[in-house]
């Protein structure tokens, strides 16, 4: 098994990030088919989480989780855009007159979200990509992502249809394997705010089939976005404001 894993670790080149983070995980660049096979044989603390690496203050207002370590190559990788992702993240607030607001195509709520991002740099970004067989090309476009600066692709998931999750991860994947981005955000709900959007009179605009974070954990967990690091923020109670 040993020298299976040196075998697989010779032949793989290591994505840039990983000699940063070894220093917080022994991470490994694993890919299939070889995941299950050399996972069985790392320890636990060599698969640990690096979550401790988003500061308390965020975790008390966001459920955190994390897809292949990406706060840590966030923290190590890309710092400016993790420092503007913590600036964004601690200037939101969630309020009643904007969740009581009439529905429109980009809600108040997202639309001043992109704004925090925006104001720092980040762009909508749409890659051109395409497959060539010889002197054939075939044209295969990416969606657009809602905010991407360095390596990092970050999306606003506040209330679409909960399939725009899998558009999402699936995204990741492929800029990831193509080396277009390191990491993937996904800024999305708690399942928890139904209790306030219900008590507003706004629940069925909110329904069970739109973009939460109990639709996204299961397609996160199950490899949704491949070998991408993908770290998730879901807007929690302690965010919502009486205006």
């Amino acid at each position: 098994m040993l020298g299976l894993r040196k075998a697989i670790d010779s032949s793989l080149e290591k994505p840039r990030w990983q000699a940063n983070l070894s220093a917080i995980v022994r991470g490994l660049d694993l890919r299939p088919p070889f995941d299950k096979v050399v996972l069985e044989s790392i320890p636990t603390a060599a698969r640990m989480s690096t979550l401790h690496l988003v500061p308390k203050d965020l975790r008390d207002l966001y459920h955190v989780h994390e897809w292949r370590n990406a706060a840590g190559i966030l923290k190590t990788a890309c710092p400016k855009e993790w420092a503007d992702i913590q600036g964004v993240l601690r200037e939101f607030r969630l309020y009643r007159s904007e969740i009581k607001a009439p529905g429109q195509n980009l809600s108040k709520i997202s639309r001043r979200f992109d704004r925090g991002f925006h104001n720092r740099g980040w762009i909508e970004k749409q890659f051109e990509t395409a497959i060539i067989l010889d002197d054939a090309r075939v044209e295969s476009p990416t969606h657009k992502i809602d905010c991407f600066k360095g390596t990092v692709a970050l999306e606003f998931e506040w209330n679409n249809k909960d399939p725009f999750y899998d558009r999402d991860l699936n995204n990741f994947r492929l800029l990831f394997e193509l080396r277009a981005i390191e990491v993937g955000v996904i800024v999305t709900r708690a399942t928890e705010l139904q209790g306030i959007f219900n008590a507003l009179g706004k629940g069925s605009s909110y329904g069970n089939s739109t973009t939460h974070l109990e639709k996204l954990l299961p397609r996160l967990d199950g490899g949704g976005g491949g070998g991408c690091p993908v770290l998730v923020f879901a807007i929690t109670r302690a965010l919502y404001v009486e205006d």
